[in-house]
C-alpha cells in the first residue's frame, strides 16, 4: 500500500514466492486499490498447457482480480526449454487466456544469454520479457534488450541492483553515482532505466526507506547521456577487477559448460561474502543446474586464453565443482 501511495503501480509476484503466500499477500493489498491504478504480474513455470491453465485460474483467485495484466511463461533457461513450452502447450494456453480476457499481455521471463533471448523473441509469441539487467551483467543481456527494443516489446529489468549486491558494495560501485544522483542505488537504477528499451525496473523492497530511496532515484528522471552511459560501461569492462562481466568471449567451451553462468555464480560469492551457500543457490535457482556442470571442466585453458579480463577461470571452476550439498 505504501509503495502504491508513492506512485509505484507495477506489482510482480508468483506462485512459490514467500512460501506460497506471495499471491495471497498481494491480492489482499490490491483489493484495497482502484483496479485501474495498478498492474499485476504473475507467472507459471510449467510446460504443460493444462497445468498452466490451472495455475492461472488459481492465481486469479489469489490475486482477487478478473484479469492478470502480465502473465509470464516463467523461467525459460534454454532454447530447448523454450521449445518445450511451445510443444507442450504452455505458450498456447497463455495466448488463449488472453483471447478470453483473463490475461492482458503474454510475456516471458528468462535467464538465458542475450543472443538466445533474441532468438526466443523472434518467434513473436510474446509481448514482453522480464530479464536480469544491471550494471554488473549488462554485456550478458545487451543483445536481448536491444532486440526487444527493435521489436517494440516491453522490457522489465529484474535485479537492477544486482540482487542487492550493488548497495551492499556501495564503495566498489561508487562510480555509478553521478553528480545528480543522491546515492549509488540511484545511480544504478538510473543506469538501468536509461536504456531506451527498458520499460520498468523491478526493485525488491524490505522497508519503507528502501521504497523512498528507489522512488527518489527516478523522481524528475532524466536519462544518462550516451556519453555518460559509455563512460560507465567502459569503467566496468576495463576496471571491474576480478568480476566476470558476461561478455562471452570465453565461449565456446569444448565441454559445453556455460562458462559465463558459472563465473556469474562466482561473482555472487566475491561480492556477497556468503561463499558456498550463495553459489549453491545461484546454480539451482537462477541457472537451473548444479556444480556437476563445472565439474566437466578438463582444464584445457581455451577460455582463459580468450578472457579479456584474464580471470582464473579454471581455478574458479574447481571451486564451484567442489561444492557439497548443505547439511539440513
Amino acid at each position: 500500500m505504501y509503495a502504491h501511495s508513492k506512485g509505484i503501480n507495477y506489482f510482480d509476484t508468483a506462485p512459490g514466492y514467500c512460501n506460497d503466500k506471495s499471491e495471497e499477500i498481494v491480492g489482499a493489498a490490491v483489493r484495497q486499490l482502484k483496479r485501474d491504478t495498478f498492474y499485476v504480474s504473475t507467472k507459471c513455470g510449467a510446460a504443460d498447457g493444462g497445468q498452466v491453465r490451472a495455475s492461472l485460474e488459481k492465481s486469479l483467485k489469489r490475486l482477487n482480480v478478473e484479469k492478470i495484466d502480465f502473465f509470464h511463461v516463467w523461467g525459460v533457461l534454454s532454447l530447448e526449454g523454450w521449445g518445450n513450452r511451445k510443444a507442450k502447450g504452455a505458450v498456447a494456453a497463455v495466448r488463449k487466456a488472453k483471447e478470453e480476457g483473463l490475461v492482458g499481455h503474454v510475456v516471458c521471463s528468462s535467464h538465458m544469454p542475450g543472443k538466445d533471448i533474441r532468438v526466443m523473441l523472434a518467434d513473436e509469441l510474446v509481448e514482453g520479457v522480464t530479464l536480469g539487467y544491471c550494471a554488473i551483467n549488462f554485456p550478458y543481456r545487451d543483445d536481448a534488450v536491444t532486440a526487444a527494443g527493435e521489436m517494440n516489446l516491453g522490457v522489465v529489468a529484474m535485479n537492477p541492483l544486482g540482487g542487492g549486491l550493488i548497495p551492499q558494495n556501495a564503495e566498489r560501485f561508487g562510480f555509478l553515482k553521478g553528480p545528480d544522483d543522491p546515492s549509488v542505488v540511484a545511480g544504478a537504477l538510473r543506469f538501468c532505466v536509461s536504456h531506451p528499451a527498458v520499460t520498468s525496473a523491478l526493485v525488491g523492497f524490505s522497508s519503507k526507506e528502501q521504497i523512498d530511496e528507489a522512488v527518489a532515484a527516478v523522481a524528475h528522471f532524466k536519462p544518462h547521456t550516451p556519453a555518460r552511459v559509455a563512460e560507465i560501461r567502459q569503467h566496468i569492462l576495463a576496471s571491474f577487477e576480478g568480476l566476470c562481466t558476461g561478455c562471452e568471449y570465453c565461449l565456446p567451451c569444448p565441454e559445453d559448460i556455460r562458462i559465463p553462468q558459472m563465473m556469474d555464480t562466482f561473482n555472487q560469492s566475491l561480492l556477497s561474502g556468503r561463499g558456498e551457500k550463495i553459489m549453491r543457490e545461484r546454480l539451482k535457482w537462477h541457472w537451473g543446474t548444479t556444480n556437476e556442470e563445472a565439474a566437466r571442466c578438463t582444464e584445457c585453458g581455451l577460455c582463459e586464453d580468450r578472457c579479456t579480463q584474464h580471470l582464473p577461470i579454471r581455478e574458479r571452476m574447481k571451486v564451484i565443482a567442489s561444492l557439497v550439498e548443505e547439511k539440513k
